[in-house]
């Protein structure tokens, strides 16, 4: 489990130092503690309750298998923010960022393809065929790539979330993020604008030790989350295994219990099989004897009958209400999963509320729904999902009710951004 921040660690570090007070900007006013010497002091007791918040999201977005994009292109924080990302396997910038990475990330994509390409070049003896001029333009190339894209080669598809050091310098990513309604995590200083974030941090942005603090503790809840992804999927397995293992050893147990019951049948079978040898005198004056018993016998299994009609009704009734029971969970689980509206290209966890909220919690309800009564819902639900464009999701949706999850794949990896 992740350790928890302390405002003694934070203090030392420096994150309770904000800017200049004639460079605040008002809406960070709930986060700030004092004004002293003219420089505004954070409340680090606020700031370890918005840590463990993000923390908890980011936790939850890295065991669902989504990537979350970490940025931060100034000086200090660069380096690391390269180190203790690349610890957790997430891509992020720190190099100059790219416009339109989000909001035109097919283009970006095969910006890494080309790069993907070269190495084949280099592998498959292509490269040594260039004459000397032409091998030298593609290495330059290669270079350039690598510096600006290289952490961002395992990135297939949108990230499920957005994590900024400097919302003020980073402000293209945020206007960017916020077009896709991707969640943005940020480090907020008191010179810059907390609204269009949705897990402040309040914090100094500009000292290195201030960063490495929050980034280790943000990186180590991301890695939990990866740990809690990889333990469900090897619980998973074993189970698989176990099950498997449990069909075969049971296969010979059952043979052997199904020949023991077989002995016993066959030797009583000859018993009642074998011919009963008796005199003429036995067998009238047992005659009496057996007709009164057969009698008797009828009159028992007369009322038996009756009794056992019934319960022969009432079996096919509980192996309906078992089959029913049983059924129960899985149909509740195909649901939950059908519910997962975030799987549709441009929909984020808000616009999934909002669309849930309104009775279109299900793809096969969202593909039956009109663009504009979706964009109706969204803009009645927050201000900030207005610019969002969902004329593609009843296709998607329609795909996803189907089951067609590589078809949807393929389009959305098409698609920018799940505008067509």
């Amino acid at each position: 489990m992740a350790v928890k921040a302390e405002v003694k660690d934070l203090l030392e570090a420096g994150v309770h130092f904000g800017h200049l007070t004639r460079k605040w900007n008002p809406n960070m006013a709930p986060y700030i503690y004092m004004e002293r010497n003219g420089i505004h002091v954070i409340n680090l007791y606020k700031t370890v309750a918005k840590l463990e918040e993000a923390n908890e999201a980011l936790k939850k977005i890295a065991a669902s298998g989504r990537k979350i994009l970490f940025v931060a292109t100034k000086k200090q924080a660069k380096d690391i923010v390269a180190q203790k990302v690349a610890e957790v396997n997430m891509p992020y910038i720190t190099e100059r960022w790219p416009g339109g990475m989000l909001t035109n990330f097919v283009t970006i994509r095969k910006a890494v393809k080309k790069m993907a390409s070269i190495d084949r070049m280099k592998k498959d003896g292509t490269f040594n065929t260039l004459s000397k001029k032409e091998r030298l333009q593609v290495e330059r190339l290669r270079a350039k790539l690598e510096k600006n894209l290289g952490s961002i080669a395992d990135m297939t598809r949108l990230p499920g979330a957005l994590f900024i050091v400097d919302t003020m310098r980073e402000h293209i990513a945020v206007k960017e993020a916020q077009k896709l309604n991707i969640p943005i995590f940020a480090m907020v200083d008191t010179n810059s604008d907390p609204r269009p974030i949705d897990f402040v941090i309040p914090s100094n942005d500009d000292a290195s030790k201030s960063i490495e603090v929050i980034m280790s503790q943000v990186t180590q809840a991301v890695a939990e989350g990866l740990a809690e992804r990889k333990s469900e999927k090897t619980s998973e397995k074993e189970g698989q295994e176990s099950d498997d293992s449990d069909v075969v050893e049971e296969a010979p147990a059952v043979a052997k219990r199904a020949r023991k019951t077989a002995e016993p049948a066959k030797q009583t079978k000859e018993i009642e099989s074998a011919p009963v040898v008796e005199t003429e005198e036995a067998e009238a004056e047992k005659a009496p004897e057996k007709a009164g018993k057969k009698a008797d016998a009828e009159a028992k299994e007369a009322p038996a009958a009756e009794k056992a009609e019934p319960k022969k009704e009432d079996a096919p009734k509980e192996e309906a209400t078992e089959a029913k029971k049983e059924a129960a969970p899985a149909k509740a689980a195909e649901k939950a999963e059908a519910e997962d509206l975030t799987k549709i290209e441009g929909i984020g966890p808000k616009a999934a509320e909002a669309l849930t909220n309104a009775g279109l919690g299900t793809y096969a309800d969202l593909a039956g729904s009109n663009p504009d009564a979706i964009k109706e819902i969204l803009t009645e639900a927050s201000s900030r999902m207005a610019h969002l464009d969902p004329g593609t999701w009843p296709k998607q949706a329609k795909m996803a009710a189907e089951g067609k999850w590589d078809a949807l794949a393929e389009w959305q990896e098409k698609a920018k951004g799940g505008v067509e």
